[in-house]
């Protein structure tokens, strides 16, 4: 079963109107991937300044990243970038967020079927 996380952040990755996701989603075209098709694993606080996160690419790549922002500053987000982008495809099954990213792509798999 896939994780209500996985879930949310993608819906909000898609459709939020939070400066956070806006400039997710267009951080994610600079990097080639189209967030309506891109599944968020994780967004998590990783220090007062950044947030760790992990997304599925449309064609199954897994990208890691930091999302760097000043998060004390009103509109902060609306200058967010992304730092330490890596693909982590080959290397996913053995991190920390393995069994949500597996769940992550079986979810993904079951959306994408067709009728």
């Amino acid at each position: 079963m896939v994780s209500s996380i996985v879930v949310q952040y993608t819906d909000l990755l898609r459709t939020s109107t939070y400066d956070l996701w806006i400039r997710l989603r267009e951080l994610l075209r600079s990097e080639g991937l189209d967030p309506d098709r891109t599944i968020v694993v994780d967004l998590l606080q990783g220090g007062p300044d950044h947030e760790d996160g992990q997304v599925i690419s449309d064609d199954g790549r897994v990208y890691g990243f930091l999302l760097f922002h000043d998060q004390s500053a009103e509109h902060g987000a609306l200058s967010a970038y992304l730092h330490e982008w890596t693909d982590i495809t080959d290397s996913w099954r053995t991190g920390s967020l393995a069994a949500r990213t597996a769940d992550a792509f079986a979810w993904k798999s079951e959306s994408t079927e067709p009728t």
